[in-house]
């Protein structure tokens, strides 16, 4: 083994590339919404159970967006810090070049979560997804990476 590649395992950096070929046509780009009769439809709870995408699609990954303004004040209020943290993930999907319909998946954190706080996320959620509702988790979490930070999200996104 190349000295450089032992050096590579031995500090723990593998970097892997995976090519896939595009969809036939970029027209059929659309992920598909799975919510089986068997379950409880949460789809009032501003989620989908499941969501498949389409063969060939790129996958970006957003980092955590949490409620900061542009001048990186946060609001005291959770309902404020939860309307800016979806405003500013939009921005990051712009920046992206996607839209909302192609998050197939959210992953949001929640500090001293309640169920008090479902209404305002269900209301935000909804507000920016529409019908086209990602699969998502909430995590409750005692607190986030910093103190006034009262809620984040993250998600997974479905590049055409």
């Amino acid at each position: 083994m190349s000295r450089a590649i032992n050096q590579l395992l031995t500090g723990g950096l593998i970097i892997m590339t995976i090519s896939i070929a595009a969809p036939a046509n970029a027209g059929d780009f659309k992920l598909t919404i799975v919510n089986p009769k068997t379950l409880h439809d949460p789809s009032p709870n501003g989620y989908s159970t499941a969501v498949i995408t389409p063969p060939g699609a790129r996958l970006a990954y957003i980092s955590g967006q949490g409620g900061q303004d542009d001048t990186g004040g946060l609001s005291p209020d959770f309902a404020v810090q939860v309307k800016q943290a979806y405003a500013n993930l939009r921005r990051a999907l712009d920046g992206l070049g996607a839209r909302p319909d192609q998050v197939a998946k959210l992953t949001v954190f929640v500090v001293d979560h309640d169920m008090g706080k479902l209404g305002v996320l269900t209301e935000s959620v909804k507000a920016m997804f529409g019908e086209a509702l990602p699969a998502q988790t909430l995590v409750p979490v005692p607190k986030l990476a910093i103190d006034p930070m009262l809620f984040e999200v993250e998600a997974v996104v479905v590049l055409e």
